[in-house]
C-alpha cells in the first residue's frame, strides 16, 4: 500500500483511481474464502492495490499470500472491476474508483494464517450463504453473480 499512501499525502481524501487485483479462492466444496477486515469490519475476498511495476497477476498473488498465507497456483480471469459501480469511500474518508482484475483460484497451497493487520478471521462460505456484512460496492452483486455462474459451469 506504499504507493497509495504516498499519493494520499499529496491528494488527501480526494477520489483517486486505484489499480489492483483480487482473488476468489474456491475450495473443493466450491466455498469462497472471505476474511473479516480490520479496517472496515466487512467480509471480503483477498485483494489490494498494485505496487509500482507490478502486474495484475503479481499483485493478486502477493495479496493472497500476505492476507491468507496461501500460495495461488493457476489463476483464471473472472472479470474486470471498473466504472461507476467500483466507487468506494473508506471509513477514514478516502475515496477511490477501483480499476482492477478479479481472478478465481481453485489451486492453492499452504497453511491458512490470519494476518492480524488485515483481518480478524477468515472462513470459507457457501456462495449462497455469504455473510451480510460485505462491502457496500454496487459491483459486489455482479462479482458474486459471476462466481455463481462460474461454479455452475463446472
Amino acid at each position: 500500500m506504499g504507493y497509495i499512501l504516498e499519493l494520499r499525502k499529496t491528494l488527501g481524501s480526494r477520489p483517486i483511481i486505484m489499480a489492483g487485483a483480487g482473488v476468489i479462492l474456491l475450495n473443493d466444496k466450491n466455498e469462497i474464502l472471505l476474511g473479516r477486515r480490520t479496517d472496515n469490519g466487512y467480509w471480503d475476498y483477498p485483494a489490494g492495490s498494485m505496487e509500482l511495476g507490478e502486474s495484475f497477476e503479481e499483485c493478486a498473488r502477493r495479496e493472497v499470500l500476505e492476507e491468507t498465507g496461501l500460495a495461488c497456483g493457476k489463476l483464471e480471469f473472472l472479470m474486470d472491476m471498473s466504472g461507476e459501480d467500483s466507487y468506494y469511500e473508506y471509513p477514514n474518508g478516502d475515496k477511490v474508483y477501483l480499476a482492477g482484475i478479479l481472478y478465481i483460484c481453485r489451486d492453492f497451497t499452504g497453511e491458512m494464517k490470519v494476518q492480524e493487520e488485515e483481518a480478524y478471521e477468515q472462513r470459507f462460505f457457501s456462495i449462497d450463504k455469504l455473510p451480510e456484512n460485505t462491502p457496500p460496492l454496487k459491483i459486489k452483486a455482479r462479482i458474486f453473480e459471476k462466481v455463481r455462474e462460474c461454479i455452475k459451469s463446472r
